[in-house]
């Protein structure tokens, strides 16, 4: 078989159940397999529903499919890319030390894309005197600055991430600063061999689907959760930095924006978060993926039938 099978999607269209009960499914027919996330925000502990880590799901039939890269650092730090990638690695060959198969399961394009193409990447110290030169400027400041040293870099401006927040746009000018002014040596990392199936699900339904799991999750907690996570001490821009249900829900509670103001501006955030989701996804199939795409509305029986069809076995 494959050495790994990647599911990706876009939130909401569960893929984290679809990749648990593929899991399952070749653990019953023989074949341990066991699950490595490709979520940026889940590697951080705490920060459960916010990030929909839906740790149930991993729970099939009473069976604990394993799963790794869910919980391994502290809220309120800075993981990235790099360091995404050196753990990845080591739990991958770790999966198949033991015989068994990785399945990669995400919605993080940038990360998942890194491991499957072997992005050179090398690790970029904090700039102090730097990140003082730039507080107090704008986003829109900031954004004009990225932008400049990317077109110096000759890096692209994948998407909108790096300039959510002043926080991120500081991190990512330093980054590029960093590039410009340190020529260093890339540190290759291989490429994983990987078949690719993609959850698709159309507009309409993705929509309703978001906005019914957003009101599920703050039934469930997800403005507790944040708040006992800022009593931790935890600064409150730390929180907006993670961006999208730690940004708005963080406004709210310190009091910024009212809870209606609150749900209706995460709600769209979402929504259009799930929108370049997908933008990447097509844009990775332009780089060379070949993505095997299943319907997310079917049932889970013939969903998996589709994959196993894919994979071969």
């Amino acid at each position: 078989m494959q050495k790994m099978v990647t599911i990706l999607g876009p939130t909401a269209s569960g893929k984290t159940q679809l990749a648990a009960a593929l899991a399952y499914r070749l653990h019953l027919d023989g074949q341990d397999a066991e699950v490595l996330s490709g979520d940026s925000r889940q590697v951080y502990r705490g920060m459960t529903i916010g990030t929909g880590k839906d740790l149930d799901d991993y729970v099939v039939e009473g069976y604990p499919v394993p799963y790794h890269l869910i919980d391994i650092c502290e809220p309120g730090t800075k993981y990235n890319l790099f360091q995404y990638q050196q753990d990845f690695h080591k739990a991958y060959e770790e999966i198949r030390g033991r015989g068994a198969l990785p399945i990669l399961c995400g919605g993080t394009g940038l990360y998942i894309e890194s491991v499957l193409k072997g992005y050179q990447l090398s690790p970029v110290p904090q700039n102090q005197p730097l990140r003082d030169e730039l507080e107090g400027k704008s986003l829109e400041e900031l954004t004009a600055m990225l932008i400049n040293l990317k077109q110096q870099t000759g890096s692209n401006m994948h998407n909108q991430t790096d300039v959510d927040t002043a926080q991120r746009a500081i991190r990512a000018i330093e980054i590029e600063t960093y590039n410009l002014e340190h020529p260093t040596e890339l540190r290759a990392m291989p490429a994983v061999p990987s078949i690719i199936i993609g959850v698709s699900i159309g507009r309409e339904a993705r929509r309703e689907k978001i906005s019914r799991r957003l009101r599920q999750r703050l039934d469930e907690g997800m403005v507790d959760e944040i708040r006992a996570l800022l009593n931790s001490g935890i600064p409150a821009e730390d929180l907006i930095y993670y961006g999208l249900e730690y940004k708005y829900v963080t406004e709210y509670v310190v009091g910024q924006t009212a809870f209606d103001e609150m749900f209706q501006r995460l709600e769209i955030a979402i929504h259009q978060f799930a929108k370049r989701q997908m933008t990447w996804f097509r844009g990775m199939e332009r780089r060379g993926f070949t993505i095997h795409w299943v319907d997310a509305l079917l049932p889970m029986d013939e969903k998996l039938k589709q994959i196993f069809c894919t994979i071969g076995s």
